[in-house]
């Protein structure tokens, strides 16, 4: 049976409840929302004269989660607007209604006796297909399912999401003894493509995959730091970024999570796991449990192993003193600061760790902090398979998209020596199993090749078995390695995607956009132009799809005052975005993450975008003193004011949506918030699984070019409001001005940026090229540049990484 997931309900409005609904709303899909009834009323009711019949009273719960998780920041909303999808309701009046979904997961307290109490009420509601799953942490499947039909059982398991659901990738899908494989691949698929998420299949063990691992390390390392004396600060600083891990490191990624619920996991684990060779680690302090009697469970209540201080009107971060549990002003990091310094200077993550865990061997205090952090999570991980898992890459992935790890531990282990590293584990202190040995002795690897398809090591079977892949999945860097890349500098490169179709590939330092990004995309039109392509995807695999213009770049012309050169350049940037929007051939632009100011405007200049759901957006060129330039005035005109006036709509309002969009410099948080900000089109197509998104675009050129593809070229696409549009925002500025919401020079600015949008000081409204508009956009900017404001503006930016308000 093909299964269509169509509608789907929550039951539970709690903290992950809420946001899993959230999640499913901003794929398109309804959901309802439901959580029990109240059992007795607040003052507030009773002073209303309410009773517990009445509807507001009934739906107070879910009201409260519901309210909460659109509240919450960063937002679990893609945008305000897809909240319009979720229906609430409660477990007694609003039941019936999950026989009208597709999918059911609960989300309800972690105890079994409710969880199975819902399951009995939920088989004789649930169509015969509809599909229930649980989103527990830790409880066993089989258990939650007991007592149910065999028809219940085959369509459900475990749906464990981690929080927040929408930033975070992993889904550990539990299914179970009974369920069908089919109903779990159907699922899967619908997890990985429509919810956009990363899936393991974890065995029904305690905790599964992710959190067994993560809670055992947790638990080691904080051992190892009481035991040798180590600060809260200085773990945080040798277990963060410098070894491939988030910024939040240990100590504050725990206070993320709660200390709380990390002492009940690992008080649980105990006794789940009797025959766990390591269950121990669990009871070797009692940090923890002294952390939650103080009430110091972490940031959801301002403390635990980090508290924020006030000191002389400034915010301060002031650490836990492990041995004395009391708060200490910021001490530094002196004492790890060398090895931190020499080990930062190696690029690569798995030579960075060699070289870090060497000077381990060596007694280096600090490197011996990280070996506890790293060997110890790679022995038990290998340990725990083949009982959490099979496949090695399903532990990797874990780790990656459940605790953003930037390699998993066989990932980095194999990138270390297998061999080589497992001695040092050992010397370390580390047990290993068997498999390994075998595997070592047989010059395995974890991961390999079987004729060209990526392959991972199955413990269970013994041997590299395929890597499951969506032709969507493109790798740009395998196909560069495979000899696919036709032109190439240190910025910017030109790919062969195959089927007839280019990818424009920006790998500058933070994908920003200078001479050499403009030449690379010449030589890419160029190519297009004239050899047997029939489109091109602009896009990139790194963290960002571009933030903007090379401030290097233009600096030195600005200094020494080059003002020809400026314009020159600027105009040629213009000409070669033009060349672009109206090639013959399609070309997409796929954005995701951060999408700034020129790299806004690069994407904007395609035929269609298809972007990531995790895309911010935004022009951000106030901060720095000037206005768009590269023809992003010009495409907000053509995509907004143009369009009012073509649809008979009031064109001075869509200016002042283009203008506060500019000149507040808004950052959309997400593509949905994008669409609304006109920054993309409401026919671009949004993608949430960001492995797919080159080979989304790319099945966008050629759907494109199957329909038959013209460029949509106007001979006069912009509309100009001219003075009388020009005079209406200089008050709307002067009043900004004069209440206070705007500096003397930002007021300055927005008259520029008025001055290119209303086409200048036209006599009457009127229709304008873009290469009219384009001039315009330099003239205004390279005013600005002159202005010692702006370059003050430019320099701060620069220097400090946040905006001067002057």
């Amino acid at each position: 049976m093909t299964y269509q997931i169509k509608r789907v309900g929550v039951i539970g409005a709690g903290t992950m409840g809420a946001a899993i609904a959230a999640l499913v709303a901003g794929t398109g899909i309804p959901v309802i929302l439901l959580d029990v009834p109240p059992s007795s009323l607040t003052a507030e009711e009773e002073a209303k004269g309410l009773t517990l019949n009445h509807p507001q009273v009934r739906n107070r719960i879910v009201q409260q989660g519901f309210e909460r998780m659109r509240k919450a920041r960063p937002s679990n909303l893609y945008s305000e607007r897809t909240a319009e999808l979720i229906t609430l309701g409660n477990t007694e009046d609003d039941f019936h209604r999950l026989a009208e979904c597709d999918w059911i997961v609960e989300a309800i307290v972690e105890q079994i006796g409710p969880k199975q109490s819902l399951m009995a009420r939920l088989e004789e509601v649930r169509k015969p297909h509809a599909i229930v799953t649980t989103n527990t942490s830790g409880i066993p499947i089989r258990i939650i399912a007991e007592g149910r039909s065999e028809a219940f059982r085959r369509h459900f398991f475990g749906s464990h999401f981690f929080n927040p659901p929408r930033y975070l990738r992993l889904l550990e899908i539990i299914p179970g003894d009974d369920a069908d494989p089919a109903v779990v691949a159907a699922f899967r698929q619908f997890a990985e493509e429509r919810l956009g998420k990363g899936v393991v299949i974890c065995k029904d063990r305690p905790n599964f995959i992710g959190n067994r691992i993560f809670v055992y390390a947790g638990q080691v390392l904080i051992n190892y730091a009481l035991q040798h004396g180590y600060r809260v600060e200085e773990v945080d600083a040798l277990t963060g970024p410098l070894i491939g891990r988030p910024n939040t490191a240990s100590f504050r990624l725990l206070d993320q999570v709660g200390i709380d619920v990390m002492a009940y996991v690992a008080a649980n684990l105990y006794d789940a796991i009797p025959d766990d060779e390591s269950r121990d680690v669990y009871r070797q302090n009692d940090l923890t449990q002294k952390l939650v009697a103080a009430g110091k469970l972490g940031k959801k209540v301002g403390q635990g192993f980090y508290k924020e201080v006030r000191q002389n009107g400034k915010r301060e971060f002031w650490a836990l003193d492990l041995q004395t549990l009391e708060y200490v002003p910021p001490q530094g990091t002196a004492a790890v600061d060398e090895l931190i310094g020499a080990a930062r200077k190696i690029k690569s993550l798995p030579e960075r760790l060699r070289f870090i865990l060497g000077r381990a061997e060596e007694g280096d205090r600090g490197a011996q902090l990280v070996a506890a952090a790293v060997y110890p999570m790679m022995a038990y991980a290998a340990r725990r398979l083949p009982e959490i898992a099979d496949s090695v890459a399903d532990v990797d992935n874990a780790m990656r998209w459940g605790f953003a790890h930037e390699q998993g531990p066989f990932q980095l282990w194999q990138a270390m020596g297998i061999a080589e590293t497992a001695s040092r584990m050992r010397a370390f202190g580390e047990s290993l199993p068997a498999w390994v040995d075998q595997l070592i002795a047989t010059d395995g690897r974890f991961y390999g090749e079987i004729d060209g398809t990526p392959a991972a090591y199955n413990v269970a079977t013994g041997r590299l078995e395929p890597i499951q892949r969506d032709p969507r999945a493109i790798d740009l860097a395998a196909l560069k390695a495979a000899g696919r890349e036709l032109h190439g500098n240190e910025s910017a490169s030109v790919i062969d995607l195959g089927d007839g179709v280019l990818c424009f590939e920006l790998h500058s330092k933070a994908n920003t956009i200078g001479g050499q990004v403009i030449e690379m995309l010449i030589k890419a039109l160029d190519e297009l132009d004239q050899g047997p392509w029939v489109g091109m995807v602009v896009g990139n695999q790194g963290p960002r799809f571009s933030a903007g213009l090379d401030l290097n770049d233009v600096g030195a012309a600005v200094m020494t005052g080059a003002w020809d050169d400026i314009d020159e350049y600027a105009a040629l940037v213009q000409q070669t975005f033009r060349r672009m929007r109206d090639s013959a051939k399609p070309i997409v632009s796929a954005p995701f993450g951060q999408t700034l100011g020129g790299g806004v405007e690069l994407s904007m200049h395609s035929a269609a975008s298809v972007a990531a759901a995790e895309t911010y957006m935004g022009f951000v060129e106030f901060g720095v003193g000037v206005i768009p330039a590269w023809g992003g005035c010009t495409e907000m005109n053509r995509r907004i004011i143009a369009a009012a006036v073509r649809n008979g709509s009031d064109p001075l309002k869509a200016f002042q949506q283009v203008f506060e969009t500019i000149a507040l410099a808004k950052v959309a948080t997400s593509a949905h918030e994008a669409k609304e900000l006109g920054l993309l089109r409401p026919t671009d197509r949004i993608v949430f699984n960001p492995d797919y998104l080159i080979g989304e675009a790319k099945r966008e050129v050629l759907r494109l070019v199957a329909e038959g593809y013209t460029p949509a070229v106007t001979a006069k696409p912009c509309y100009a409001l001219g003075r009388d549009g020009l005079a209406a925002a200089r008050i709307a500025i002067y009043q900004m001005r004069e209440g206070g919401f705007a500096t003397p020079y930002d007021a300055v600015i927005a008259d520029k940026l008025a001055y290119v949008l209303c086409g200048g000081e036209l006599s009457s409204p009127q229709w304008v090229d873009d290469v009219y508009m384009h001039a315009l956009e330099r003239a205004m900017v390279l005013e600005l540049l002159k202005d010692p404001r702006t370059q003050a503006r430019a320099r701060h930016m620069l220097e400090h990484g946040k905006p001067l308000r002057n």
